[in-house]
């Protein structure tokens, strides 16, 4: 008899199969039910025996009963089952308009807490789509999009002109410098040169970009530099006093209110950057799929916008 491939072996026919001689506990009295010869369903559950190089019945009882790795098939069968019916639901509800997966991609900048509150927003409308969220900074936010590894880039400077490529504004983000209380530069009094900022350390935040070395901002020349991957890892590194740098007003100012945070000026003009959010153009007017469609309408919202910028409250 030749033995099939344990993936051919596993249908959700020989599944079903072996459930039935399991519940009713006879290759009969499951033959009966299924109505099918006796000989033809013993021959296809040693088919899947043969297949798997396990007994599935214990052949010394009365009963059809199963053996531990019978009972395990069954198990992780019947989830095989579900995922199967799970995937035609998902595939029916997709042809709909919904996208298997939507990537979003967004910068360290980006408040989680205003992110994940729309994406349970998302999930209430019980749509079929996958979420995927990427975490990236500067060039990397708008590099996971123009590659085609993000859907919606949030975060991304306003100053875009690329092919196939939309954007609107986000809204203003003011950065200020700041250092913890027992930093040196905590006690100056007067407007900071980049020679003073030289001598000390600077904080930064890694370029996700895969191309090249990616960008920096506000780093003086030659001056020593702890880079950290995330914004978060950027505010705890400040706290802490490892370095000093320019953090997000909204997400600094929690910590400036309470004292752990102390702003200083600088001889050179304050920081505001215009932020955006940008998506792929569709080839075709019409075919921009339901869900990055909900997520575009959500960000036309001004109070939507202004609190993926400015909603930094620690959980």
């Amino acid at each position: 008899m030749a033995s099939a491939s344990p993936r051919a072996a596993l249908s959700p026919e020989n599944l079903g199969l072996i459930e039935s001689v399991a519940r009713l506990g006879s290759m009969a009295a499951a033959s009966r039910e299924l109505g099918m010869v006796p000989s033809a369903l013993t021959y296809r559950v040693r088919q899947v025996e043969d297949a798997l190089d396990v007994l599935l019945f214990d052949r010394s009882a009365r009963r059809a009963v199963l053996t531990p790795a019978g009972a395990e098939l069954l198990r992780s069968g019947q989830y095989l089952l579900n995922e199967l019916d799970a995937v035609a639901q998902r595939v029916k509800r997709v042809a709909t308009g919904w996208e298997p997966v939507l990537t979003l991609a967004a910068d360290a900048v980006i408040s989680r807490t205003t992110l994940f509150e729309l994406c349970e927003a998302f999930y209430a409308e019980n749509a079929p789509t996958r979420m995927k969220i990427r975490a990236e900074t500067l060039s990397g936010t708008i590099e996971a999009l123009q590659s085609g590894q993000a859907d919606l880039a949030l975060g991304v400077t306003n100053e875009l002109s690329l092919p196939d490529i939309q954007s609107a504004p986000l809204g203003p983000m003011t950065f200020v410098f700041a250092v913890a209380p027992h930093h040196p530069l905590a006690e100056v009094a007067h407007s900071l040169c980049d020679e003073e900022r030289a001598q000390h350390r600077a904080v930064a935040v890694a370029d996700s970009t895969q191309r090249g070395t990616g960008l920096t901002h506000n780093l003086v020349p030659g001056q020593d530099v702890l880079t950290v991957p995330t914004m978060q890892h950027k505010l705890e590194a400040q706290l802490r006093g490892l370095g000093a740098g320019f953090l997000p007003l909204a997400m600094a100012q929690p910590f400036i209110n309470a004292g752990r945070l102390v702003v200083k000026t600088l001889e050179r003009p304050a920081r505001t950057i215009r932020m955006a959010y940008a998506w792929r153009q569709p080839r075709h007017a019409g075919d921009t799929g339901r869900a990055l469609r909900w997520w575009l309408e959500r960000l036309q919202h001004p109070t939507t916008r202004a609190a993926l910028l400015n909603n930094h409250h620690q959980i």
